[in-house]
């Protein structure tokens, strides 16, 4: 209609420096009037990418794992990708169809925090086998070959519980996550670490995989039965401490007074009511930048790299659970 090149169509809309101002305008006002679109598929399929990126996540109703969101849309918007979001639901079946579901749609990379339910890798194996990059986040799956993102989870547990010793606890209980997960085996060792330099013995039976709300409420009363000396709980995520208060409150203890508890994410509900809960930032807002930092990075780049794993620090943040 203008009589010009597709190529000069596409440069005018991109706002290449080359084109003439008023021709670049021309070519808008016809696109507006048009009501013209590039066709995303016809431009995946002609630069050999989608500029999507797929992110598969246990659950979006977490403040952790919305956060991270949050930081990963904000840097893969910025460089022009497109994140498409699918969740596991703590599913290995439904994460395994997950993925297949993102590599049909021909995605740039993926981003991933494994289910707590996955043991078999085969999935990701294959991913790394058609060529499309990885970087995992949280809970990164051994031995493979990706890039990853992870927080100091030993040393944010060892800060929670040495904090719970400082002020007078000796019987502390830790409400851990599944050991194959490395964010749920650094805690338990963080926890076990503050026991031994502050010269308190570890007591195995206090030790206990339990990461929910449902978990910890329906444990602590028939726990504190056996064990009427505990006086601290340090939980593997907040909803497991909000889960142990309310069971310590059905059988009559306060807290901190009684037992002080102490979390782990520092979610949004960690500090929203009357009683503040005591918690270790995650830090995931920086968490999803970082890991999208180093998607575009390895998409980006033509060497085939050693995996990076990028380790954030984190924060003991002190509210009205600990403080007797």
């Amino acid at each position: 209609m203008l009589n010009i090149s597709p190529s000069t169509v596409s440069y005018a809309l991109n706002d290449h420096p080359n084109i003439n101002p008023k021709t670049k305008q021309t070519v808008k006002d016809l696109a507006k009037k048009l009501n013209y679109k590039p066709n995303k598929v016809a431009l995946s399929l002609l630069q050999n990418e989608s500029k999507i990126i797929g992110l598969i996540i246990p659950e979006i109703i977490h403040h952790f794992f919305s956060t991270v969101i949050s930081g990963i849309e904000q840097v893969a918007n910025k460089a022009g990708y497109h994140v498409m979001i699918c969740q596991s639901n703590e599913s290995f079946e439904r994460e395994v169809e997950n993925v297949q579901a993102l590599l049909s749609r021909n995605i740039d990379g993926f981003i991933i925090s494994m289910s707590k339910n996955t043991f078999d890798h085969d999935h990701f194996k294959n991913i790394k086998k058609i060529g499309v990059p990885i970087v995992f986040f949280d809970r990164p799956a051994e031995g493979i070959f990706g890039d990853s993102v992870i927080v100091d989870d030993l040393n944010g547990a060892y800060q929670a519980v040495k904090h719970l010793i400082e002020i007078g606890c000796r019987n502390i209980v830790h409400f851990a996550g599944p050991q194959h997960l490395s964010i749920g085996e650094n805690r338990k060792l963080g926890y076990i670490k503050a026991h031994r330099e502050m010269g308190i013995p570890v007591n195995e039976d206090l030790i206990v995989v339990c990461d929910s709300f449902e978990q910890a409420q329906e444990i602590i009363p028939e726990f504190y039965n056996k064990h009427p000396e505990i006086d601290g709980v340090f939980t593997v995520n907040d909803l497991t401490a909000f889960g142990t208060i309310k069971g310590l409150k059905q059988v009559g203890k306060r807290v901190p007074d009684d037992v002080a508890v102490c979390g782990f994410t520092n979610s949004f509900i960690s500090n929203m009511g009357d009683f503040e809960l005591s918690t270790v930032d995650q830090k995931g807002f920086e968490m999803g930048q970082v890991a999208a930092g180093l998607l575009l990075d390895r998409m980006k780049s033509e060497e085939n790299y050693p995996p990076v794993q990028k380790v954030l620090k984190t924060e003991l943040l002190i509210r009205d659970s600990s403080k007797k």
